[in-house]
């Protein structure tokens, strides 16, 4: 008798808990999201009306350096740098650093821009691998524009390199299938222009899914929804994100990411941090959350700024393989991460970042979909043997299903009242479809790559994967 009742009260409180959870997850995307709304409404307010134009004529207007790593990118490479090229600004250059690549990207740059070898001074202010040329244009057209042919070292010793060759006091660090939005500059240059108690170190902004839109000379012509479903469910996930999420934390002061594909940083504080880690997968987040940690360390001032404008565009995986390896990857880069800066768990001295926002990250980001697993086998073993009711489980399943719906279509609707880049009846209907499909089939997906990133970080597996690009969509 004693046995039972002990059963029944272990299986009553792994009901609450999964219960408590859940709810626990819901509440806290429901608070961010109202955080990013009102932060939100602050910016259009503050911004509706800047002629960003006019800050090309000011003389202090930061010096960037573009710094776009490139390993075997023939397909994109070509309308990528065009992109960049292109963007309306004066104080920039671009640094493409191919990093060994074993295609015809190397080839594809040489001749497209007329590439001669230049005595360009190198620095090794941060460790990387041998470069072994510089190239400059020899087309005045092309005047801003320098490659850099390296040894492959992965993509944050390929950045390391493009810092190195830099003489500019800001950099921006871009994934090279980025589509840039042609004001991009002007907008990530403004926080820096204003007046600040604080020194800026970092302005990360919206990154965005490119499938099936229509880019002609480097510029974005046509924003359509993805017709493919992976593709089109990652746009939901990029608005959630990007939208709901990173703005409420850049407004709370406790940003730990600023996406790979897009962030400009102050190049000083880069160098005296040390550059990207080479020996993680999640070198973005680590080396924000490392930057930040120096700042905290020295006890310096700063902030970490964030533009809700869509200013970067990417190709998104479309297929589940590309998908699986991209997400793994991502669960391995979040691990060593938390691993490698576990000292700011709960440490007061970190402040915002320390006591809210690696706790979060600990248990939403990395540990959830491991919980989320456990809870859904536990709940079917228990529902097979009788122990659980059905109408339990039917409920919880109802409950964040209802939910993840909801969420999107507020991700939408934010969208739509804000940037609004979706503006056909189609593409709505496209992203409203999917809102109700993809908690079936994406996100469990999503579930099973983080579960595979655990794996693999448990056999000590290092590699990226081989990412397979299908180029974007031209218009002649």
């Amino acid at each position: 008798m004693i046995g039972i009742d002990w059963v029944d009260s272990g299986i009553y409180i792994f009901n609450y808990i999964i219960l408590a959870f859940a709810v626990s997850v819901m509440l806290s995307y429901i608070i961010l999201a109202v955080i990013s709304a009102t932060a939100l409404k602050s910016y259009h307010k503050k911004n509706r009306f800047v002629n960003y134009n006019a800050l090309l004529s000011l003389k202090g207007a930061p010096w960037i350096s573009i710094v776009a790593p490139a390993y075997n990118e023939g397909v994109v490479i070509i309308e990528s740098i065009n992109s960049l090229l292109s963007i309306n600004y004066n104080n920039f250059e671009v640094i493409v650093v191919n990093d060994g690549s074993s295609d015809n990207t190397m080839e594809l740059l040489i001749n497209a821009y007329q590439l001669e070898v230049t005595d360009r001074p190198l620095t090794s202010a941060i460790p990387s691998k041998k470069i072994k040329a510089v190239y400059k244009s020899s087309n005045p057209a092309f005047s801003k524009l320098l490659v850099i042919d390296k040894e492959n070292g992965k993509k944050a010793d390929a950045i390391n390199a493009g810092i190195n060759v830099s003489n500019m006091p800001y950099v921006v660090c871009i994934d090279v299938d980025c589509i840039m939005d042609k004001d991009v500059l002007l907008k990530l240059a403004k926080p820096f222009l204003e007046q600040h108690s604080k020194r800026i170190i970092a302005t990360g902004g919206v990154v965005r899914i490119a499938n099936s839109c229509v880019i002609k000379a480097g510029k974005l012509i046509k924003v359509n929804a993805p017709d493919n479903l992976v593709a089109r469910a990652q746009v939901l996930e990029y608005l959630r994100a990007f939208l709901l999420g990173r703005m409420a934390w850049a407004k709370l002061d406790g940003l730990l990411l600023i996406s790979g594909a897009f962030g400009m940083f102050d190049r000083e504080i880069v160098v005296k941090a040390g550059g990207y880690d080479t020996n993680t997968v999640g070198e973005d987040m680590e080396l924000v959350v490392r930057m930040r940690r120096y700042m905290i360390d020295n006890k310096l001032e700063y902030d970490v700024k964030y533009i809700p404008d869509p200013l970067c565009w990417t190709e998104a995986p479309e297929s589940y393989e590309v998908l699986r390896k991209q997400r793994s990857r991502w669960t391995r880069g979040t691990m060593e991460t938390l691993w490698i800066h576990k000292k700011i768990l709960l440490n007061p001295k970190y402040k915002v970042i320390g006591m809210v926002s690696y706790p979060y990250w600990l248990l939403y980001e990395y540990l959830a979909p491991l919980l989320e697993f456990a809870g859904f086998l536990m709940s079917v073993l228990f529902v097979s043997l009788g122990i659980l009711e059905w109408k339990f489980f039917l409920l919880l399943f109802a409950m964040v299903y209802a939910f993840s719906v909801m969420f999107s279509m507020m991700a939408i609707y934010t969208e739509e009242a804000t940037f609004r880049r979706y503006t056909t009846f189609r593409d709505l209907n496209k992203l409203v479809a999917i809102a109700f499909l993809e908690p079936l089939f994406f996100h469990p997906f999503t579930v099973y790559a983080a579960l595979k990133g655990n794996w693999e970080k448990m056999k000590g597996q290092k590699g990226w994967g081989e990412m397979s690009r299908k180029g974007f969509k031209t218009s002649s």
